[in-house]
């Protein structure tokens, strides 16, 4: 039970751990230009940042090395404060894309730099 219990911590922290990939950044990058079409079209921040939080809590649900770009705590912390810039600092949907992009592969450099 012992080592079971060590392989899953491993586990966990392997894939919580992880950088994004290029694909991960450009899938993140189509949230946030979605986060600002949707204010665009009159989604409030209260909304969106809303339903972000509903959606993490239901992806912490699934194993680390399965969620969708919130792998953990940090990532979430990351996602949140770039769709909170959405709606704080609004901009054309490309433009916060295209920044979200560089944020996104710095972080993942840093984060390879770092050894995760």
């Amino acid at each position: 039970m012992r080592r079971l219990l060590l392989a899953a911590a491993a586990a966990w922290s392997l894939a919580a751990a992880q950088p994004h990939s290029a694909g991960e950044c450009r899938e993140g990058g189509d949230f946030i230009r979605n986060a600002a079409l949707s204010r665009d079209a009159g989604a409030t921040r209260e909304f969106f940042v809303g339903r972000l939080e509903d959606d993490m809590l239901a992806i912490r649900s699934y194993p680390p090395a399965l969620r969708w770009f919130v792998h953990d705590t940090a990532d979430e912390a990351f996602l949140r404060a770039e769709v909170q810039a959405v709606f704080d600092v609004p901009a054309a949907s490309e433009l916060h894309r295209d920044a979200f992009l560089e944020r996104c592969a710095r972080r993942a450099e840093r984060l390879a730099a770092s050894g995760g």
